[in-house]
């Protein structure tokens, strides 16, 4: 029987990223994945790192951490990773969006994170083409981005060269927990040994946790997504509107908004590729495994964009896509070893933060599961939270 030190199910940018700081603690790795490495959320997304969006905490501590290692890991990886600091602005179009966002920004400004507040003059200097009526937005410096699809390659190349072991387009059929390791069965008969395991599967995560007997409260959360034509840039600063931020963490905002697009949960993502060609979302929809495109929902998504920047018409949309998000119950990720289950960790649940919050990921489940000490109080991100919730009657 093959014999590992950790064996990390799911082969998209969190798995590698696992594997990758894994390797260079010296462990031996092997990664499983059901289909084609990435083939999942990790290569049907966009490529912004949105500090702005994330809500104060250990999850926008952990993303100012990952944005400081993105910073370096082309270097590392010796991989351009085409990672850019190019800031993000949230457009504001009415007194009930800037009420709602100058409260946000005064909570993000408390903890850190240096966004202000624009008005229309200071908006079209940054975004010239936006619709000339705009009432304001926000600004932040520190929103990036990154081709995730250059950070799986960087992971794998050098993960490689550290003796990462792969097997793609396998099916686990038992995960048995023994006395002092892990026995995973593939369904061709193939018997794994490993002290560890890592459930990166992502949107499949909760698949893998009925194998051991544990609910993982993770659905599969569609986003589709447009591709225009290679264009000059629009403005200076990728775009979203405040519905985007609202059907994420406020949706009292999005109340006057017809019911079909609260249910689609569409919200405009505007950002630039360094190819040129702009990247245009999105829904957030649970609709199971489906990963089609919908003319409904496209339709909705333009509709927005042309909204807010008219320039838009002029521009040919090449292509569409959907992925499908992994999403918590409450919309944090679930990171930390599974209580009774011991050498058993999960690292799934990103939603729409995978890409943003990959490297800090890795690097911290690496820590966790070589008796590290972690900074960030990971008791608030582990599995059991769902558990003491009901408990206590959440």
């Amino acid at each position: 029987m093959a014999h590992y030190d950790v064996v990390i199910i799911g082969g998209g940018i969190i798995g590698l990223s696992v594997s990758y700081y894994l390797l260079l603690k010296k462990k031996k790795v092997l990664i499983l994945e059901k289909g084609e490495l990435g083939s999942g959320a990790s290569s049907s997304c966009d490529d912004a790192i949105f500090l702005q969006s994330k809500k104060p905490g250990i999850l926008l501590d952990m993303t100012l951490e990952s944005v400081q290692m993105y910073k370096s890991l082309s270097k590392e990886l010796k991989t351009d990773l085409e990672f850019e600091n190019r800031g993000g602005m949230v457009l504001i179009e009415d007194d009930i969006q800037l009420k709602a966002m100058e409260e946000f920004v005064k909570i993000q400004n408390s903890h850190g994170l240096p966004v202000e507040m624009l008005d229309r003059k200071d908006v079209l200097k940054k975004q010239p083409f936006v619709r000339k009526d705009i009432k304001a937005s926000t600004y932040c410096s520190k929103d990036s981005q990154v081709n995730p699809l250059k950070v799986m390659r960087g992971f794998l190349k050098k993960g490689t060269a550290l003796g990462l072991e792969l097997k793609t387009h396998v099916e686990i059929t038992e995960i048995v927990q023994r006395e002092n390791y892990w026995e995973i069965v593939l369904k061709d008969g193939i018997r794994i040994k490993t002290e560890y395991v890592v459930n990166a599967a992502g949107a499949w995560a909760s698949d893998i946790g009925r194998l051991i007997d544990i609910d993982i409260p993770i659905r599969p959360k569609r986003g589709q997504i447009i591709v225009t034509q290679q264009v000059p840039s629009l403005g200076e600063t990728n775009a979203w509107s405040a519905d985007y931020i609202a059907a994420k963490m406020n949706p009292q905002i999005v109340q006057r908004k017809p019911k079909r697009y609260r249910e689609l949960g569409i919200g405009l993502a505007l950002s630039q590729a360094s190819s040129g060609n702009y990247l245009i979302g999105s829904t957030r929809e649970y609709v199971g495994f489906d990963k089609s495109t919908t003319y409904e929902a496209l339709t909705m998504i333009m509709h927005e964009a042309l909204r807010l920047f008219p320039i838009l018409k002029n521009v040919h949309m090449i292509r569409s896509f959907a992925g499908l998000r992994p999403a918590s119950e409450d919309g944090k990720a679930i990171v930390g070893e599974v209580d009774g289950k011991k050498g058993f960790y999960i690292a799934a649940g990103h939603e729409g933060d995978g890409i943003a919050l990959a490297p800090i990921t890795g690097k911290v489940m690496a820590s966790m599961i070589c008796g590290e000490k972690v900074i960030y109080p990971m008791e608030e991100l582990n599995l059991n939270r769902f558990q003491n919730q009901k408990k206590n009657g959440g």
